[in-house]
């Protein structure tokens, strides 16, 4: 096994997650950002990186065109949104005049696991190829290969939920706008690539 290359690939693959938690971790009030929410956030990100690539693998070749036809769509139409949503709200505090208030208990299971599939969709098609890339041809090998991506975005995860809590105050009062921009945003790039390379 390559594990150079698998290495690689998980962090390819994580970073659109990690983006998405530097927002979180934007996003709220400094004191509510703790190791508990950081855990949950990269816990989620990190088990559907893992869990996307076997499915994809069990769906193999056959699944192969039709995962490459739908995954974009879903990541920018889940991506878009979550954003606009989280625009929407903050535009409406500001207008009402209202501070902005820490959104980490209002990331519900429901919206987590939104934000999970949309950024992990592009590991589906990778778990057709995966085994190829790294010469994990045996059942063992795969699921090495796929934990080893799900500790990868697990750990790049929680890290980005600190970094956006430091870097929160930069953007203190705009920071859900800054945050819906950015998630639209990571929906169009995955759109641009799988249309256009």
């Amino acid at each position: 096994m390559d594990y150079v290359s698998l290495v690689g690939i998980a962090v390819g693959l994580a970073m659109d997650a990690f983006a998405v938690c530097i927002t979180n971790g934007a996003v709220c009030r400094r004191d509510k950002v703790n190791v508990r929410f950081a855990l949950r956030l990269a816990f989620s990100f990190g088990l559907f990186q893992a869990l996307m690539p076997v499915i994809g693998w069990l769906i193999g070749k056959a699944g192969e065109s039709l995962i490459s036809f739908v995954d974009h769509w879903i990541a920018l139409l889940l991506l878009s949104y979550l954003g606009g949503r989280m625009i929407w709200e903050s535009v409406k505090k500001l207008r009402s005049g209202e501070q902005e208030e820490c959104r980490a208990d209002d990331v519900s299971l429901r919206t987590l696991l939104a934000l999970s599939v949309a950024t992990s969709i592009d590991a589906l098609a990778t778990g057709v190829l995966l085994p190829s890339a790294v010469g994990a041809y045996s059942g063992t090998l795969m699921l090495i290969s796929v934990a080893i991506i799900g500790l990868v975005t697990f750990c790049i995860g929680f890290c980005g939920v600190f970094l956006g809590k430091t870097f929160g105050l930069l953007i203190a009062g705009k920071a859900e706008i800054v945050g819906g921009v950015v998630l639209i945003g990571i929906g169009l790039k995955i759109f641009i690539e799988h249309m256009f390379f």
